[in-house]
């Protein structure tokens, strides 16, 4: 992450947007193990130690490293893995869920948050810059997208659909929405995600469909991955929407994954790689979506002082150790729901 804040500080980004899993949290991460606090003879965290510690840590050396550039928080699901919560997420990230830029666009919607009585700013989000509205959806927990998460967004694509200034929609979120290239680690994993992410996919659709461009990102699989609802599912017509142009983007740090089953190696589909996706906007509202890869150059210049010069071999050649595990493929509530649709 501190390398990904030193390139987009240097391109004179209009912000940053993370789509979340800012730590592991089911176990200590290896950069918060190796930092200079921790060096013997000091003793590392207990577990219970380093999760009150994680994301307060994760603030400190991943978003504070982007300075003046605005930056926007989505949650992954590793935020809600106890004794993490998404009521300590919003707690903790206030000051980004509540910059003035949200805050600015909460009160032009008339948005009085999510209905929680503690006055903490919601996890989902959408902010306009110039003719883009961006959208940040919160599919962290298995219920995904719930009824009010639902009826936000409802209300939110529609001002947008109608208003002709705006001519584009990005929308992203964690989990990749169904029926993609990665359905194995998506919205797929159960029927209430399956469900409601079809909704939201079937929507942006008609969105596209009345003259927006509509791009939809996501981050949960750990690799990079373009053009992911170019699946047979949503190419049949007899389902009611369009291909999408859709990317996963999982390469900031965490744990890098095998490729799906079936996808080949290349520009469009890579694996044990550092980087970001880099979007240009141009007037007209098309947006140039590139993947800006971290060298091992760029690790080793923009590493905090408080870490050792070893790690960054550590991330370059152990991450995760070869040969790549593959993961196990499982049957997901998106196989069912197709398989339901050949018989």
């Amino acid at each position: 992450m501190p390398a990904i804040a030193a390139a987009v500080k240097q391109e004179g980004a209009a912000f940053y947007w993370h789509l979340g899993d800012y730590r592991k949290i089911s176990k200590p991460d290896e950069d918060l193990l190796a930092e200079a606090r921790f060096s013997p003879p000091a003793s590392p965290p207990t577990l219970e130690e380093y999760r009150q510690m994680a994301l307060a840590d994760a603030i400190q050396h991943q978003v504070q490293a982007f300075g003046p550039v605005p930056f926007f928080p989505g949650i992954g699901n590793h935020e809600t893995i106890p004794p993490s919560s998404r009521d300590q997420f919003r707690a903790q990230m206030r000051p980004y869920l509540d910059s003035e830029v949200l805050k600015r666009q909460r009160q032009k919607d008339g948005d009085s948050g999510d209905g929680s009585p503690d006055s903490l700013p919601p996890t989902y989000f959408h902010w306009r810059h110039g003719v883009v509205d961006f959208i940040n959806l919160d599919n962290a927990t298995d219920d995904a997208f719930d009824e009010r998460q639902t009826a936000w967004f409802d209300r939110v694509l529609a001002a947008a659909v109608k208003d002709r200034h705006v001519r584009t929609i990005v929308v992203g979120m964690h989990e990749a929405l169904p029926h993609s290239l990665a359905d194995q680690h998506s919205m797929c994993a159960t029927a209430e995600g399956a469900t409601s992410g079809e909704r939201v996919y079937r929507a942006l659709a008609r969105a596209q469909k009345r003259g927006k461009h509509v791009y939809v990102l996501a981050s949960h699989s750990h690799f990079l991955l373009t053009n992911i609802f170019a699946t047979p599912y949503w190419q049949d017509t007899g389902h009611g929407a369009a291909v999408l142009p859709g990317w996963i983007v999982g390469t900031a740090g965490a744990e890098r994954y095998a490729l799906p089953q079936g996808v080949t190696s290349g520009p469009d589909a890579m694996t044990h790689v550092y980087g970001y996706l880099r979007g240009v906007a141009h007037a007209d509202g098309r947006i140039d979506f590139a993947f800006h890869e971290i060298t091992e150059d760029a690790l080793r210049h923009s590493r905090p002082a408080d870490l050792p010069e070893s790690l960054v071999t550590f991330c370059s050649e152990g991450n995760p150790p070869l040969p790549m595990r593959v993961r196990p493929v499982t049957a997901t509530a998106c196989d069912a729901e197709r398989a339901s649709h050949d018989q």
